[in-house]
């Protein structure tokens, strides 16, 4: 037998410590000083805790963060951004005060300009303020890439429910959110046009669109598993959106509600305030009564967004009674494509905040997505990489939701051309879009990989694919062109 030498183990004290290539820290949540951003420097703790004084002080334009960040930016940041948002954004600008305020948490403002490089740098200012020079400027977009990529639209039953799965469906109960995240992957719905995008509209009065949506459920036994989001719930008053929960607890074939909201990170004064709390007590206290499963599904990607407002928040939920608080998150390059960074973001959730890791989905494929997407073969290795490190409850599923398909574990693609970089997939059940397809359940579904992740074959092949013998900066330009579609 060969013998293998023994590594020596780090000391904590008395207590040997093996090497590991993550290593975990228990470290307590802090709140940043929103007073470091000269337009903050009055605000009072009282103010801030206000989801009244959050809602009306939102970033909605370059000049409204001028006034936040005083002269602590470049004018080249400025102008970065506001070139972004006439020839790229597919989003407009929304950043309440809380989630901005996780923006270069931690440096502390030195003089004019002295922000500017952490805050290019910075994670979540890498998804929610997006700027030009983040984009790529070989393939922006995927050539397959389109507005509305899991095709939700073309699975509405009624305004806004979308009938993917065999038994739970997705409602839509409104277009709007506290915030606005550069990557949402309903960017032709949700949010205000930009000269990127005009945005779709629900033509119906809100009533009855959730009318329609109540009448369907009531008429199809098979669904159990309702997606109540838009959109964010938060944008509902509480009222009506206590109205529209509590009628689908009166439909007896519902067991399981989902309110999705990224506000209980981006807005968590508005989960704090009394009318929520109460509220939220009288439709636990009915889905215990129904045995009905309620949780609160929220969107966090980046650990220095766990706050202890966040905190707070999520655990006043479940001290309403729902069941449970869990994240879906997105994996994104530059802001969580590290299992250090995913694993630091599960424990700060779970320690913290009490909240459940659950999903890492890859970016979808809208336009101008390709600098946040990740390859299946890179996901599939950073689900390796954080196995084993937290509970197995606890270990997050990383997913490719595949046009057509699904949400796909990324290690259960059927096949994989790594040089041209497309994954196939398989499904079990069928939508309606496939009732009188009898190849559904055999076909294989494709799902592209970013074209700058592939060897340089795999890159001239999507060229000579995508526009023939034009030069590369036709290539370009029918690329961008192709996406605006």
């Amino acid at each position: 037998m060969t013998e293998v030498a023994a590594r020596p183990a780090q000391t904590t004290g008395d207590t040997p410590v093996l090497e590991q290539p993550y290593r975990y820290e228990r470290r307590e949540l802090t709140e940043p000083d929103w007073t470091r951003f000269p337009g903050w420097k009055d605000v009072t703790p009282q103010q801030w805790a206000s989801a009244q004084w959050q809602r009306s002080h939102c970033v909605k334009n370059i000049k409204q963060l001028r006034d936040v960040m005083g002269d602590l930016l470049d004018e080249r940041f400025y102008a970065d951004l506001a070139r972004d948002q006439a020839e790229r954004a597919t989003m407009s600008m929304l950043i309440p005060p809380q989630m901005l305020n996780t923006v270069a948490p931690h440096v502390t403002p030195a003089g004019p300009g002295s922000l500017t490089d952490a805050f290019y740098a910075d994670p979540v200012r890498r998804y929610m303020i997006p700027v030009f020079s983040d984009r790529r400027a070989d393939w922006p977009s995927h050539p397959h890439a389109t507005r509305d990529s899991l095709h939700e639209h073309d699975m509405w039953v009624a305004e806004g429910l979308t009938h993917r799965y065999p038994t739970k469906v997705l409602a839509e109960i409104l277009p709007t959110c506290p915030q606005y995240c550069g990557h949402c992957t309903r960017m032709d719905l949700v949010g205000n046009s930009t000269t990127q995008v005009d945005k779709l509209r629900f033509t119906l009065k809100p009533a009855d669109r959730l009318d329609a949506m109540i009448d369907y459920l009531r008429r199809t036994p098979t669904v159990r598993d309702v997606v109540v989001s838009g959109g964010d719930v938060a944008n509902m008053p509480w009222p009506r959106l206590e109205d529209f929960v509590t009628r689908l607890l009166s439909i007896d074939n519902i067991r399981d509600i989902r309110l999705a909201t990224k506000a209980l990170m981006g807005l968590p004064q508005h989960w704090l305030q009394d009318e929520v709390r109460v509220g939220m007590e009288r439709v636990a206290g009915l889905a215990r009564e129904r045995g009905v499963q309620l949780a609160i599904h929220t969107h966090v990607n980046a650990a220095q967004q766990v706050t202890p407002m966040v905190a707070r928040a999520a655990k006043a939920m479940l001290e309403a009674g729902v069941r449970d608080v869990r994240n879906q998150g997105v994996l994104m390059r530059g802001v969580n494509d590290s299992a250090e960074r995913l694993l630091d973001l599960c424990f700060a959730l779970l320690d913290g905040a009490a909240i459940m890791p659950y999903y890492f989905y890859l970016c979808d494929m809208i336009p101008f997505s390709e600098h946040w997407r990740l390859a299946v073969w890179e996901a599939q290795q950073l689900q390796h990489k954080i196995m084993g490190y937290l509970p197995g409850f606890a270990t997050p599923r990383i997913v490719c939701d595949v046009p057509f398909v699904g949400k796909r574990w990324v290690h259960q693609a059927v096949a994989y051309d790594r040089e041209r970089g497309i994954s196939y997939w398989t499904k079990n059940y069928r939508t309606a879009l496939e009732a009188d397809d009898p190849d559904a359940l055999t076909r294989r579904y494709e799902y592209y990989d970013p074209i700058h992740t592939l060897p340089e074959s795999g890159q001239e092949w999507w060229c000579r694919a995508a526009c023939g013998s034009h030069e590369r900066s036709r290539s370009r330009a029918a690329t961008e062109a192709l996406t605006r579609r």
